[in-house]
């Protein structure tokens, strides 16, 4: 058995300094350390953690690996996985809500944006546009308060992503004024 003994009183005050190996390292030096005065080793090369975490995430949305709408791992997956604390992901989380890349709903989670900033000005992907004057019905004669069959002009956008259809947009509106009366 191991008895305790009690330390001297003087010994408790005393402090260690403990030294920094002067070895040379192969892992990039980055931030000073408020601790020794040297450089310390950053595995991320200069880069701040979070900046990495996010352009890895970024990488993962745009290459589709993460699809447009879905759901991103929870923050404690996440952490797991980059080995990073909690804050360090969330300030990844708010760089992509920056970028418009995600968006965060209390209570759901953070989704990738279904429609990606830069998919509007893609090649292919811009707007067709047609212009037509169509009898009113029903409803539209009661929205603009006109007889049933009046003519309205229909304005219709139609939006293709390598030839899919991704959106399809109609207005309605009264013939100029000039067109009305004749």
């Amino acid at each position: 058995m191991l008895s305790e003994t009690p330390l001297p009183s003087s010994f408790a005050r005393q402090s260690r300094t403990i030294g920094v190996s002067s070895r040379p390292s192969s892992t990039p030096l980055g931030k000073t350390s408020a601790r020794y005065g040297e450089q310390v080793p950053t595995p991320h090369y200069g880069q701040p953690r979070y900046r990495v975490i996010a352009d890895e995430l970024r990488e993962r949305i745009e290459s589709g690996a993460i699809p447009p709408g879905a759901l991103l791992p929870a923050e404690s997956v996440l952490t797991a996985e980059f080995g990073a604390s909690r804050g360090t992901v969330r300030q990844a989380i708010a760089v992509l809500r920056e970028e418009r890349l995600v968006a965060t709903e209390r209570g759901r989670g953070t989704y990738t944006s279904p429609l990606r900033p830069e998919s509007g000005l893609q090649q292919g992907s811009q707007p067709q546009l047609r212009e037509r004057e169509v009898p009113a019905d029903r409803e539209l004669a009661a929205l603009f308060a006109v007889e049933v069959g009046a003519t309205l002009v229909e304005q219709e956008s139609v939006t293709r992503t390598e030839g899919v259809v991704r959106t399809v947009v109609r207005s309605y509106q009264l013939p100029p004024a000039s067109t009305r009366q004749a």
